[in-house]
């Protein structure tokens, strides 16, 4: 394809993402459903070249600034304290179903070698993290499940990888050592992690030196690549690495950036992240053509794999539902025995959690990168499409309303010790002690009246709103409509004042700027 020619394409696709979200929203669905349709649909139209990805590529571009995201984001302590059960969806769930999908691809296709099978289940078996992040991102969750659902996604593509790499093997040399394949996981996990740890160590020493908002926003997105190339290089896992990365670089940022470097960043990434997630389901969608074309056309598609397809994305869905219970089960068991550490999620969580299952990109990727007259490798790139388009589609159109059919209430234990408005009132608190220190000169001569009252007021006012919060909603509501109101007659004057030539550029800018600041305020505490 000519470069003008894929810059074209680019920007065709950029004006669909935006015209697929925009329908996703007015009829309700999760935008990674019209991408994906879209993208179907898109490969189809004549005239356009057919789309093939180069899988180390997609993988290289979207997965590590993704994952970084993520992790970045992700709460540290919460995910430390539920790590057991995070480990036990991203490597015992991925290590089962691949079992299960292995064993039930076997008895549907005898032809395909138990190598195939395995390297069939590896490839469907993680969750993906960019599928479950654009569905979950428009769900609301209790806490211990959602950092169970993050967790997971955010490793369980080690185990998935190592996996497959181990059934590629198997099926080109013909052997498989099960002791070779822990301790090469240990490896790669261990390996990641020290080099996601160092990557991660270096940016939060280096990146306040450099004392420029662009480029310490631009440091943070070096971070995520360097640190997957870095592991790729030494052949430990990218994965791991870049998520160990964006848990110290998460953790850290808040002392590393200043409030407007962390207010531009953010901007920053918001952007990136939502047109990369765009692409990915765009670029799942478009390639549909490509595999179809390889494997010889819709009839033999229909005809010879469909039912096999279809087997295999129920045995993968229910093997999924088998170890969520199972795992609980075996909570409520030990509970019972008197190890009271850990507490079963229940019927109505272990629903969602079996259910949010969705396949993206990751699994796209793995299954284009099995070896050319690799034993079953058109059946592998059918299932895995078949997978995708199945999980997305259904289970990612359904999660919603199966989350609100359950009713899912926060348990005690999960919830913070203190409420956003008593955390409010405690930091209103240390700042009037602060002002109030300091709002006098050593002859005890008050130095700044309104300063000191304007925050003496503020904690007063908190403190009372602290566990007050049902009394006071419809004041404060119509407290913070008011000031939406005045900011938005601020923002008109003052853009007449501009259109009439009365204030110049830089007016125009900091006073729009100081607008905006007091308009988000008032939304964020309005909400």
């Amino acid at each position: 394809m000519h470069p003008m020619q894929l810059f074209e394409l680019l920007v065709v696709m950029l004006l669909a993402i935006i015209l697929l979200h925009y329908a996703a929203h007015k009829m309700g669905l999760p935008p990674a459903v019209a991408l994906l349709t879209g993208g179907a649909l898109f490969a189809f139209l004549p005239g356009l070249p057919v789309i093939s990805l180069d899988p180390e590529l997609v993988l290289v571009i979207f997965l590590p600034p993704l994952l970084m995201d993520g992790a970045w984001f992700i709460a540290l302590r919460h995910l430390h304290r539920h790590m057991l059960g995070i480990i036990a969806l991203a490597v015992g769930a991925v290590v089962f179903t691949t079992v299960i999908v292995a064993v039930v691809t076997h008895w549907l296709v005898p032809s395909l070698p138990w190598a195939a099978c395995a390297a069939l289940g590896a490839i469907v078996s993680p969750p993906d993290a960019i599928s479950a992040r654009a569905v979950l991102q428009h769900v609301r969750l209790p806490r211990r499940l959602a950092i169970l659902l993050e967790g997971e996604s955010l490793f369980n593509d080690a185990s998935g990888l190592v996996l497959f790499r181990f059934a590629i093997a198997a099926g080109v040399t013909g052997a498989f050592s099960m002791v070779e394949a822990m301790e090469s996981f240990a490896l790669l996990a261990i390996g990641g992690a020290l080099v996601g740890a160092a990557v991660g160590i270096a940016w939060v020493r280096l990146t306040p030196r450099l004392d420029d908002k662009y480029l310490m926003i631009a440091s943070s997105l070096l971070a995520p690549w360097a640190s997957y190339l870095l592991a790729e290089t030494v052949h430990v896992s990218g994965v791991i690495a870049t998520v160990t990365t964006g848990l110290i670089c998460g953790w850290y940022q808040h002392v590393v950036f200043s409030a407007t470097v962390r207010m531009n960043g953010t901007a920053f990434w918001a952007v990136m992240i939502f047109l990369m997630e765009a692409f990915v389901f765009l670029l799942i969608g478009s390639s549909l053509r490509g595999v179809i074309d390889r494997v010889g056309g819709f009839e033999l598609v229909l005809a010879q794999m469909a039912g096999p397809v279809l087997a295999i994305l129920v045995a993968l869905t229910l093997a999924r539902f088998a170890w969520v219970f199972g795992s609980d089960g075996v909570t409520r068991l030990l509970r019972a025995c008197g190890l009271r550490r850990y507490a079963p999620i229940g019927a109505r969580s272990a629903i969602v959690l079996g259910w949010a299952g969705m396949r993206g990109v990751v699994t796209l990727a793995v299954a284009l990168s099995v070896p050319e007259g690799f034993p079953g490798r058109d059946f592998i790139l059918v299932a895995a499409f078949g997978v995708i388009i199945g999980t997305v589609l259904i289970q990612g159109t359904t999660l919603g309303a199966v989350i609100r059919w359950m009713q899912l209430e926060e348990p005690e234990s999960d919830k913070a010790r203190m409420s956003m408005s008593e955390a409010e009132a405690a930091m209103a608190q240390a700042q009037v002690r602060v002002v109030e220190a300091h709002a006098y000169d050593a002859d005890g001569t008050l130095l700044h009246p309104r300063l000191l009252d304007r925050y003496q007021r503020h904690a007063t006012l908190s403190a009372n709103y602290a566990g007050q919060e049902a009394e006071h909603a419809d004041t404060l509501h119509a407290h913070f409509n008011l000031v939406l109101k005045a900011v938005a007659a601020g923002r008109a004057e003052l853009l007449r004042l501009h259109r009439a030539g009365e204030i110049d550029e830089a007016t125009f800018q900091e006073l729009e700027r100081d607008l905006d600041i007091e308009e988000l305020g008032a939304l964020s505490a309005k909400a």
